[in-house]
């Protein structure tokens, strides 16, 4: 009779909870909405929960070594994916894995200019490090991560606080994480002066059904992520990235590259912001953004003299030592480095920012330089050839105080040995 009063208590939480919001499933809303039907989902995926307990105690004995429990920790999903608060990841790699970058050829630039992942900001303000010159805009948590919300019916535009106008430098390195709605997608808007020196502005679009496009350039150029359409693309986080060298510009998302433009109309940008269409239903929603001047160093079939390579593209999950896959830009550059160099040997120093515990950021820093031994020796690197030390936020080359000095403090080191 208890069981029966539970699942009785359970229908009914459950049908309250429903009646209070039209769909609770709707995650990507406004900040205030976004509040209140996390509440009301997180109580209504509890009473389902409860509800299917019970009906499985009454109507079915578990049995020992049940298979479905052993595939389901096995590959790590659940049956429930709706009250799974990670049912979509955020980051990239909850769609691809190293194994799919074994190719990938993007290194990003050498000294990070601005960088920005929305930790700091409060949710449901407008973020700290930007300037907002059209529509409306928010930071909110998108499945539990906080992005960068663009909405309001018409285009909206944002760009990075910087002490100057002019920044960009050739070459530079743009990388951000998108989310795949129904928006149009982030444009990375370029100001440049053309050749009658007067300022424009041109865009690079990463569309939400994986196309990248010129808009208001000289000329149109497009190409389309591969073998995807919008039913497999979208709803999904994509990495994307670009460079700019020698008035080339290479666009990629992934672990592809998507687009090449051989010759950038002579346009050499200065600044960068972003701009998108999007409401409170489908903004235009990005992460993770990260600039910086230099990238693409060709070190195949040279002789390496350097005293040491200081990287910022080998990245990390936050506080931990698990490398994301877009680091094997960085990790094959590494690689084919030491292959051409056969008596060259390296300290892989791993160096962390400030923020937290110092004596956490030294075992960190160490689990990392170790992680990033580990995956050189899995790429046909002789282990001998390399040793590992953690110096945590001991060496810092930049201002902790700003994120893009923590970001160049972030970093990992190769020393000639």
């Amino acid at each position: 009779m208890k069981k029966y009063i539970l699942i009785i208590s359970a229908l009914f939480s459950l049908n309250m909870a429903m009646a209070q919001v039209k769909n609770p499933k709707d995650v990507i809303k406004n900040s205030a909405s976004d509040k209140a039907n996390g509440r009301i989902e997180e109580a209504s995926d509890k009473a389902v929960d409860k509800l299917e307990n019970g009906i499985k105690g009454l109507f079915k004995k578990k049995k020992k070594n049940d298979k479905s429990d052993t595939k389901t920790q096995a590959t790590g999903t659940t049956n429930n994916s709706a009250s799974s608060e990670n049912s979509h990841d955020t980051t990239p790699q909850a769609n691809a894995s190293i194994q799919a970058y074994q190719n990938y050829d993007f290194v990003p630039g050498d000294t990070v200019l601005f960088a920005d992942n929305f930790t700091e900001d409060q949710d449901g303000e407008f973020p700290s490090h930007w300037t907002l010159t059209e529509g409306q805009a928010v930071v909110n948590k998108v499945n539990g991560k906080p992005a960068f919300l663009l909405t309001g019916k018409s285009n909206c535009r944002v760009y990075p606080r910087m002490k100057t106008t002019s920044y960009l430098t050739d070459p530079f390195t743009i990388e951000f994480d998108y989310y795949a709605n129904e928006s149009y997608g982030p444009r990375v808007a370029l100001d440049y002066t053309n050749k009658d020196g007067n300022t424009s502005e041109g865009y690079l679009e990463f569309n939400t059904s994986g196309k990248v496009s010129t808009l208001y350039l000289p000329t149109y150029f497009s190409a389309t992520y591969p073998n995807e359409n919008d039913n497999t693309y979208r709803n999904k986080w994509h990495h994307a990235a670009l460079i700019y060298k020698n008035g080339q510009v290479k666009c990629y998302i992934d672990q592809y590259r998507v687009l090449v433009i051989p010759s950038f109309f002579n346009v050499v940008p200065t600044s960068f912001g972003f701009a998108g269409f999007g409401d409170a239903a489908r903004p235009t929603i990005f992460t993770n953004v990260r600039v910086a001047k230099g990238g693409a160093m060709n070190m195949i079939g040279k002789k390496f003299t350097e005293s040491k390579i200081v990287t910022h593209g080998i990245t990390f999950d936050i506080d931990k030592s698990d490398i994301k896959p877009e680091s094997m830009g960085t990790l094959n550059m590494i690689v084919n480095i030491m292959k051409n160099n056969p008596d060259l040997k390296f300290e892989i120093d791993g160096h962390t920012d400030n923020t937290g515990d110092a004596a956490h950021n030294l075992t960190l820093s160490q689990q990392r330089a170790d992680a990033v031994k580990a995956q050189l020796v899995g790429m046909g690197i002789d282990a001998s050839r390399l040793t590992t030390k953690g110096f945590g936020d001991t060496v810092p080359i930049a201002d902790n105080s700003t994120p893009d000095g923590r970001a160049n403090n972030r970093r990992v080191e190769f020393v000639k040995m």
